[in-house]
């Protein structure tokens, strides 16, 4: 059982995660960060000790998890010093498991699927945990511990976890891009975003209940092109937004028109 663990990260992810596991009696041990300050205030939520040097982690820690942006996660291994024995885990969505391989005999990946934010803070108790590992014992280990933060814990492969996180991108990045571009459109106006609040509580409410392409209304679904083009030259000043405006309504009537087609 993982009793105690060292988080290497003092971002977004890394900050949840370390409140979370210390919320579920899992002793935090240690937080790395290049950012001494970032370790410091991390390790002061949490009674953890800190460092940003990787050459002084805890050498006695049931597990260690890589909780930092993908394009440090080799440069940070090829830094560790630490016995081949200890349970390594990155929480990338995109990043293989295979890339902890050779590092330590015991590897996985913990990734929590949600958007995470450092001043936030959540509940994990129903966010979707992707295990995976490179031996049952350390999957099970994986497994028990993301039992203690949530109910909705699932064994996918690497593979998989990247689709998944491609998904994830569409659903929840894109998404909020289009609540900045909706706000930018509206301040220029001098109204309100909180305007579409409301609309924006619906859309996501509504999917518990129906498929997205059921859910979608709009122009665009009806195939509306007096309200489109009307749109489109609104945005005459703005031609990516008139780019992105076309593109999505193209894809949103071309996906209508396959679904009709696949119940004819």
């Amino acid at each position: 059982m993982i009793e105690n663990a060292v988080i290497i990260g003092a971002g977004n992810l890394a900050t949840q995660l370390a409140l979370a596991l210390t919320e579920k009696g899992v002793l935090v041990k240690q937080i790395f960060s290049r950012n001494l300050d970032s370790a410091r205030e991390l390790a002061e939520k949490t009674g953890a000790d800190f460092t940003n040097d990787l050459s002084t982690l805890l050498p006695a820690s049931d597990l260690y998890v890589i909780a930092i942006k993908d394009s440090a996660i080799q440069e940070v291994l090829e830094n560790i010093l630490l016995d081949e024995t200890k349970l390594i885990v990155h929480t990338a969505g995109s990043v293989p498991m295979n890339i902890l391989d050779g590092f330590s005999g015991n590897y996985g990946v913990f990734y929590p699927l949600q958007t995470f934010s450092k001043n936030r803070k959540i509940d994990f108790s129903d966010i979707p945990i992707c295990i995976e590992a490179n031996h049952p014992a350390n999957l099970m280990k994986l497994q028990e511990l993301a039992d203690k933060l949530s109910g909705s814990v699932h064994q996918i492969d690497s593979d998989d976890r990247k689709t998944l996180h491609l998904a994830a991108l569409f659903a929840n990045n894109f998404v909020n891009h289009f609540y900045s571009i909706g706000e930018i459109l509206l301040q220029n106006k001098k109204l309100n975003f909180d305007l579409l609040k409301p609309l924006i509580r619906e859309t996501a409410e509504k999917i518990e209940f129906l498929p997205p392409l059921d859910a979608q209304t709009g122009p665009a679904k009806r195939n509306d092109q007096t309200i489109i083009n009307a749109h489109l030259k609104m945005l005459h000043d703005q031609p990516e937004l008139q780019k992105i405006y076309r593109l999505m309504s193209e894809s949103i009537f071309q996906f209508q028109q396959n679904q009709n087609h696949d119940l004819l």
